[in-house]
């Protein structure tokens, strides 16, 4: 049910999940409790955008860079990935969310992969609120990986160089068939994208907010919603009026 506080609400909202370490640590816990705390923040997240109405809700789980943090830190949060997936999936299937993950899925160590294709497998025919889980996600390789995939249709006859388009670009990403977000956020107060859909967000709202994630409550993501909703979009040319909710 749409929120009647929202005067406008976006089709599709991506969100930099930050500040999970630095929650534990104000707190004198260890990092892995921020990152148990985030995820239920996630939830809150979930159910939140699925009743204001957001079509499309895209969370940056885990980046290719991630990797590189320490061992034991990696291996926490890729149990709280599975964790969730095998306690939420059924909840998240029941409220009609279809699960879609972006990202490298190869080379995926572990029962990682499985569990992540099984989701979207299950939530296939979903027609609720698509949850995007970005795993293993850069923004670059990414991009690399479609510029690859377009060079070789060039190479093999099936496309000419002036045949590349954006649309065509767009079409190799990871996100094809998914609208590009109308808002990024990113709580925690840093101010940066950090790999993370740059070609998608060229005309994206963006909005950072000082909350750590953990701390990221339906309040503040209405708060958020309602600072977008007083935005003016011109997508480089005239404003744009934004989707009123209801209509």
């Amino acid at each position: 049910m749409s929120n009647p506080l929202l005067r406008n609400v976006p089709a599709h909202v991506a969100i930099i999940m930050d500040g999970n370490g630095r929650w534990a640590n104000s707190r004198g816990l260890p990092r892995t409790m921020g990152h148990r705390k985030g995820v239920e923040a996630v939830r809150e997240a979930v159910r939140t955008a699925g009743e204001v109405g957001i079509r499309y809700l895209t969370l940056f789980a885990f980046s290719s860079e991630n990797w590189s943090r320490p061992e034991a830190e990696v291996s926490d949060l890729m149990g709280l990935l599975k964790a969730f997936i095998r306690r939420d999936l059924a909840d998240l299937h029941q409220q009609n969310v279809r699960i879609r993950v972006i990202g490298d899925k190869t080379n995926l160590r572990g029962d990682i992969l499985p569990l992540l294709l099984e989701a979207e497998e299950t939530t296939r025919g979903n027609t609720g609120i698509t949850l995007v889980i970005a795993f293993n996600y850069g923004s670059r390789d990414e991009m690399t990986r479609a510029m690859r995939a377009l060079a070789i249709d060039v190479a093999e006859g099936h496309l000419t160089a002036d045949q590349i388009t954006p649309e065509r670009i767009a079409s190799k990403l990871d996100t094809a068939g998914i609208p590009d977000p109308d808002l990024v956020l990113r709580t925690s107060g840093e101010e940066r994208l950090s790999n993370f859909l740059l070609w998608q967000a060229a005309y994206s709202e963006l909005l950072f907010i000082p909350e750590l994630w953990p701390d990221f409550t339906r309040e503040v993501f209405l708060a958020a919603l309602k600072t977008y909703a007083g935005r003016e979009r011109r997508f480089g040319g005239l404003s744009q009026p934004t989707m009123a909710v209801g209509s």
